[in-house]
């Protein structure tokens, strides 16, 4: 049903076509033999004796009420449990799902659906507390219907796993269906997933017309992946490099589109293509990052890698990790030592731990760990120097309290200025605005080559709306690195239209796709008959780039409601609503879907409509703040504040570090004739968010309303000095 045989060699002159890797190993038979030990070659299979690792001896899994059975028939391997419909039933298993440390199991469902179980095979081994069923959600298990659930979107493989456990893959949903015809070139990660389709390079190694073949017929040069070289000169500790760094940056990019959070952009991303043109990060974001940049969600490695300094330097992948077999290159300490002379640092006066403990690991300290699917330890990618005074400060992870459990990260911000006889360093700027402490941040500062350009992005994004702010996103705009100019076609959407035009216009001709997409998406709403038409021409053609990348995930509603907002945006409301239609069509309760559609409605007059939407969501969603605030906004609109006021105080207590439902609170109190009450929701707000200038700005104008003259001229002050950029006491 989803195999498809591996197309024929190219004729001259035709696209290099994929081939499959058998076709590899006759050449490359040392590099065939360690992938194919590899998770790679593991990534996916069919399921059978040889490949399931799973105990299918008609055992059964109970788990808050559910029990889950699995057993075979013959050859064949069943699960017994609840399905879409929430009545049990027997499902086959068709496909293995990973291998190590855990291993998934796939079902097919209507639709050319293939869908993983909830519950998986814990591949370690027994002394390690593996080699048994758990449920991949220990404490609320997802009902039928939830979106989580084993049979929802969020499980889907055709969507959420697919492109990147296998090569050449091609999704073929069909939206009027609702369904998949999903195939692929290669079941696995292939020799072709990272080199691209090698018939050409075939045919050239067969002795066909080598001469007129670039780079012997490969789509991805060899040259391309090759790792940079580094060197002791004997002068520094720390090897140099004796290449082009950027060189070797690239080179990193063959990885990183399958080890990233990201959005794909094009319906065929072409390896060696630039990451920033197939596809669009993530940025140091809460709930995804720490505000320090180290892991949180499930982000994978490319985030924290490009925070590293190794990677400024040119280090990739294939330094720590063997191209094909994926093991580290070293065991240990020595891993490291390829670049930091042992002598200098894998001693003792370096680490400050016995000879042979866990902490004289490089990586304890410099890769901590945060476990995901309940089993896999994943590793902190940015390689950072432990600063446990900052921890204390941002509420982040502490690598060095992470062992040693009984002690707090102060005992360690003192042990380490023991040891090196000096304060630990101050935050960086970046880092100061992600945490949500801008007072005394210099801006100009901000984009300094010294910090990492994703951070340097993210920061972007949490700037407060100022004519300084505006000046950091253009400055980031002229930059050359393309994950700066991303946070700035990002950040555009803070600024007024007509200034995010003046900044964003350029992002329009940007070569990343990422970038001038993201550029479009905030000008989409720029009035075209006002422009030249070269530029009207110029952001027509982005548009339909960035319309069509939310089609490719035309089974998700969320692209639905990306899509209904560019539609909006350029005034198109049927276009809009029939987005949002087709978001609610593949999930009726999906909350977003229901607020943008009330707010189409609400800016379409019509407005008892758009409240019926919003109490649905709340209904939906009782624990999400953005229903409420919109329909505490509707009914203030309609003249019920008195109905208005608990919606918008619940949206303040459920998202109680957004400044803006704050102050929103704060004035209809004020208007309701509750000053006393108004200042006491800004100063519990200000408490939280010292430096939203909005908030002491509202607190100034409702002192001045309630004729407290003294008051208003205190907070008044305290403005000036906070928009000045000096701390507020």
């Amino acid at each position: 049903m989803f195999l498809l045989a591996a197309p024929a060699l190219a004729p001259a002159g035709e696209p290099a076509r994929y081939v499959g890797s058998g076709a590899c190993a006759d050449c490359h038979a040392d590099e065939a033999r360690r992938w194919q030990a590899s998770h790679h070659a593991q990534s996916m299979q069919l399921a059978s004796p040889a490949t399931v690792l799973g105990d299918f001896r008609d055992v059964r899994v109970s788990h808050h009420g559910q029990t889950t059975r699995f057993f075979r028939r013959g050859e064949a391997f069943y699960v017994r449990t609840a399905g879409p419909d929430g009545r049990e039933a027997d499902f086959q298993v068709t496909h293995t799902f990973g291998v190590h440390p855990l291993q998934q199991y796939l079902v097919a469902l209507p639709g050319g659906r293939l869908q993983a179980l909830g519950v998986a095979w814990d591949a370690r081994r027994r002394e390690e507390g593996g080699q048994r069923w758990y449920h991949l959600y220990p404490d609320a298990p997802p009902k039928p219907g939830e979106s989580v659930h084993w049979s929802g979107r969020e499980q889907n493989w055709n969507f959420m796993c697919a492109s990147c456990h296998s090569t050449e893959l091609a999704k073929n949903y069909d939206l009027e269906s609702d369904s998949y015809r999903t195939r692929w070139a290669e079941m696995a990660v292939g020799c072709e997933a990272c080199h691209g389709p090698a018939s050409t390079h075939l045919v050239w190694a067969r002795g066909g017309k080598p001469a007129a073949v670039a780079d012997a017929g490969l789509t991805v040069a060899t040259r391309q992946l090759r790792r940079l070289g580094f060197r002791y000169d004997g002068s520094h500790p720390i090897a140099r490099s004796d290449g082009d760094v950027k060189a070797g940056q690239r080179a990193g990019e063959a990885c990183f589109g399958c080890h990233s959070r990201r959005q794909q952009l094009t319906a065929e991303p072409q390896p060696g293509a630039a990451f920033l043109d197939d596809y669009r990060p993530v940025l140091i974001e809460p709930g995804l990052y720490h505000p320090d940049g180290q892991i949180d969600d499930e982000v994978f490695e490319y985030g924290s890698f490009v925070q590293s300094r190794m990677h400024r330097a040119g280090v990739t992948c294939s330094h720590c990790h063997d191209s094909h077999s994926l093991k580290l290159r070293a065991d240990g300490n020595a891993l490291c030592g390829q670049c930091h002379l042992p002598s200098r640092y894998d001693r003792p006066e370096h680490h400050r731990h016995g000879e042979g403990s866990a902490g004289a690991q490089c990586v304890s300290c410099h890769m901590p760990t945060k476990i995901y699917m309940g089993v896999h330890v994943r590793r902190d990618h940015r390689l950072a120097v432990p600063r446990p005074a900052q921890s204390a400060r941002l509420g982040t992870p502490d690598a060095c309290t992470a062992c040693h459990k009984d002690k707090n990260p102060a005992w360690a911000a003192a042990a380490i200025e023991r040891w090196t006889g000096r304060p630990e360093v101050a935050a960086t700027p970046p880092v100061a605005v992600l945490a949500g402490r801008r007072a005394g941040v210099p801006l100009a500062e901000l984009l300094s080559v010294d910090y990492p350009a994703i951070q340097q992005a993210g920061a972007l994004l949490r700037l407060a709306v100022s004519p300084a702010a505006a000046d950091a996103v253009a400055r980031a705009a002229r930059s050359g690195e393309g994950l700066l100019r991303l946070g700035a076609a990002r950040a555009l959407a803070g600024l007024a239209l007509p200034e995010a035009w003046r900044i964003g216009d350029g992002l329009l001709d940007d070569p990343l796709r990422a970038v001038r997409t993201e550029a479009a998406r905030t000008l989409a709403g720029v009035p075209v008959e006002r422009l030249p038409p070269a530029r009207r021409a110029r952001l027509s053609a982005v548009l339909a780039e960035l319309i069509a990348s939310e089609e490719l995930a035309a089974d998700r509603p969320e692209s639905h409601v990306n899509l209904a907002r560019i539609h909006a945006a350029r005034g198109q409301s049927e276009a809009a609503e029939q987005a949002l239609r087709t978001a609610l069509r593949l999930d009726a309760a999906f909350v977003p879907a229901l607020v943008n559609l009330a707010d189409l409605y609400r800016a379409t007059g019509r407005e008892a409509d758009g409240e019926a939407q919003l109490r649905q969501a709340v209904r939906l969603a009782p624990a999400a703040a953005e229903p409420a605030h919109a329909l505490g906004l509707a009914l203030i609109r309609q003249g019920r504040r008195d109905a208005a006021l608990p919606e918008l105080a619940r949206a303040a207590a459920l998202a109680p570090d957004n400044g803006r439902y704050a102050l929103v609170l704060a004035v209809a109190q004020l208007e309701s004739g509750q000053g006393d009450a108004a200042l006491a929701t800004l100063a519990a707000a200000r408490t939280r968010l010292p430096e939203d200038a909005a908030l002491l700005r509202t607190q100034v104008q409702i002192e001045r309303r309630l004729g407290r003259p003294e008051a208003a001229a205190a907070h008044q002050a305290e403005l000036q000095r906070l928009e000045r950029g000096g701390a507020v006491p």
